[in-house]
């Protein structure tokens, strides 16, 4: 019986465990990813640990969300990344260079490793053979420690692609369909792996824009086999040498199973508020834009932004819209130069930004009250975009173009009407130029770190009681993002570290009073429903309510990346065993969990919860090394255990 790539490279990095479904395994991180957003965390993290340099292959820091300056906050932490980075062994990426997953598909990434971000969209390395995988900053900062990774192995789900895309249609089409079939629940606990004939169809960059929104899924991590297509893109960035042709056996075997025939894909877009809203393009047609972006963390490669050049050629951005184009990296941006695209784009009335997220993240670029914004962008979670009520709309590059030329949403494929499909490839040779990555010093020892005032030292937390009793602080419905528990945006994204500050914006677009009211009562748990915790790896949407007193988190189920922070920092992820329950427990009720740390060390799946009085059952599936953690306090408390000897 023949191994699916996905088993292959993780048998190859395989520490501890069996490649069983629902088994706890450790894996081996050859690469690790931070981003600002979350690195100013995961950096004082790793520095907690003592460790005196990086221990994985290579390790890099980017600069890329939060590239606001509006007072002193960004830049003292980008001050501080930077000497960290120099200290430490990490290359850094400066602001302007381009967002972290583009760059590192760029200049980085390599086929079979294996590479762990701080970023739910580091799976964007699917498009070169890698599997890559998004976690919380403090998972990121112990396998810069040299620890391994842990994770609960996941099914392995075989996509087969047949058939070769339509003129119009792109990569974000096929991940919209996957979308619109599946739903943000659907790769739960599954690593989506695409194969079969269509794949050798798609270009290294279309497979990153598949590969990046696998996250939507709730996917552990996507990928595509190292092929011809991988060579001809490393060849590309002048890094052919490191390719190694890596695919699924010719009889492997999946836990799961698709198959998407490419030629009947249409042009597709997910409507407010969800990735998963997916409707045919040409079904809502002729619906008013105000403003298209395209670029950010997803579909900024040259071969998309040299797409949307070559519809607006000659033409210009249609009344009353605002076009903006966000390129992924300055490498992108100098060779669409070069080809003669930025002239287009300026003379069409484009607005081109720096490389970066900006928008993605709420960095600015939000629409006006009541206005239709069509992005290119990964995610339109409700009020992300920094306006309240947004209506955002995901699409291919091909579609925001079109909706640019006629001022309302349009199906692609009427473009022809004016022009040749342009059919644009990527370079056989980029231009290629590292000036915006800065490389460590052999020996960091003299480096002296700069901090700012906005720096404040990782909170420390006390280890599990024996018992809890606490107050519902909150009860919110299904799907419930990141964004919704600690939002973006250009107002709260600088205190990222400074965790007492940034406390205080936990829940604001859900419930305002929140924080107030949780610091109020000591401690306290939340109640929510399905996919609790979708969205964004940000670890803050965990630590920032354990700052304010949350020790418990009980909903009908879990997003794994947030499941792992809650565990990471103490918070116990309990699940309904009757879902009906859910209906028990209203906001304001007092709960208490017995002999808490007993259950919990025993290793019991069942948790008894008393409501008022009342008993309910619920459950903590968690393995013996997570039960550990959570009795420490968290994973770094378990960490410093461990290293003395299991003494505090």
């Amino acid at each position: 019986m023949g191994m699916n790539l996905a088993n292959k490279i993780m048998s190859e990095h395989l520490v501890e465990g069996e490649l069983v479904p629902g088994k706890e395994i450790a894996l081996r991180i050859d690469q690790t990813l931070l981003q600002d957003a979350t690195g100013t965390m995961a950096m004082l993290e790793f520095m907690a640990t003592g460790i005196p340099r990086v221990k994985v292959g290579l390790a890099a820091q980017y600069i890329d969300h939060n590239l606001l300056q509006t007072d002193n906050k960004n830049a003292d932490d980008h001050a501080f990344l930077a000497s960290a980075a120099q200290k430490y062994g990490i290359y850094l990426s400066k602001p302007g260079n381009g967002v972290s997953h583009q760059v590192h598909l760029e200049r980085f990434g390599i086929p079979g490793m294996t590479l762990l971000g701080a970023d739910s969209h580091t799976p964007t390395a699917a498009g070169l053979g890698m599997l890559s995988i998004g976690a919380g900053g403090l998972d990121v900062a112990l396998a810069m420690a040299g620890h391994p990774f842990h994770l609960t192995c996941p099914r392995i789900w075989g996509v087969k692609l047949t058939g070769r895309l339509q003129p119009w249609v792109s990569g974000k089409d096929v991940i919209l369909e996957m979308l619109r079939r599946h739903t943000v629940k659907g790769g739960v606990g599954k690593i989506i792996e695409y194969y079969g004939p269509g794949v050798a169809t798609l270009s290294a960059t279309d497979r990153a824009t598949i590969g990046n929104m696998g996250a939507e899924l709730g996917a552990t991590s996507s990928i595509f086999p190292s092929d011809e297509q991988t060579l001809a893109f490393l060849k590309a960035q002048g890094r052919g040498d490191v390719w190694r042709e890596i695919s699924a056996d010719p009889d492997a075997t999946y836990n799961d199973h698709d198959e998407i025939d490419l030629s009947q894909v249409e042009p597709l877009i997910a409507c407010p508020s969800s990735p998963d809203n997916v409707k045919r393009v040409a079904d809502i047609q002729g619906l008013k834009v105000d403003q298209v972006i395209v670029g950010s963390s997803v579909n900024s490669s040259f071969r998309d932004l040299m797409t949307v050049c070559r519809i607006l050629d000659g033409r210009k951005v249609a009344k009353g819209v605002s076009f903006h184009i966000n390129p992924g990296s300055r490498q992108v941006l100098e060779n669409v130069v070069a080809q003669g695209g930025f002239i287009m784009l300026l003379l069409a009335g484009g607005q081109v930004h720096q490389p970066g997220c900006l928008g993605c993240i709420g960095m600015g670029q939000a629409p006006g009250t009541n206005q239709v914004s069509l992005r290119t962008f990964p995610r339109n979670f409700p009020g992300r975009s920094g306006t309240k009520e947004d209506r955002v709309y995901l699409c291919s590059p091909e579609t925001a173009a079109a909706a640019g030329v006629y001022g309302t949403v349009t199906d692609p494929r009427k473009l022809s009407e004016l022009l040749p499909w342009p059919g644009v490839q990527n370079p056989e040779s980029y231009l290629v130029d590292d000036a915006g990555i800065i490389v460590p010093p052999e020996d960091g020892s003299g480096v002296e770190i700069v901090t700012g005032p906005n720096i404040v030292p990782f909170p420390e937390f006390q280890a599990l009681p024996d018992q809890l009793d606490l107050d519902v602080i909150l009860k919110v419905g299904d799907n419930i993002s990141t964004d919704a528990i600690m939002p973006a945006g250009n107002k709260v994204l600088p205190f990222r570290s400074n965790i007492p500050a940034i406390s205080k914006f936990v829940f604001e677009q859900v419930d305002p009073e929140f924080a107030a009211r949780a610091s109020s009562k000591g401690d306290g748990v939340i109640v929510g429903g399905e996919n609790y915790g979708q969205g964004s790896s940000r670890e803050h949407a965990a630590l920032a309510p354990r700052y304010l007193g949350i020790r418990v988190k009980i909903a009908k189920g879990f997003a794994r990346i947030h499941r792992s922070n809650l565990i990471n920092f103490g918070i116990l992820p309990l699940v309904f065993k009757d879902p009906a329950d859910y209906d028990r427990i209203a906001q304001g009720r007092r709960i208490s969990i017995r002999k808490v740390r007993e259950l919990v060390q025993s290793g019991a799946t069942e948790i008894p919860v008393k409501v008022d009085g009342q008993e309910i059952v619920t459950l903590l599936n968690a393995t013996e090394r997570e039960r550990r953690e959570l009795l420490a306090g968290g994973l770094l408390n378990y960490v410093k255990e461990e290293s003395h000897g299991g003494k505090p």
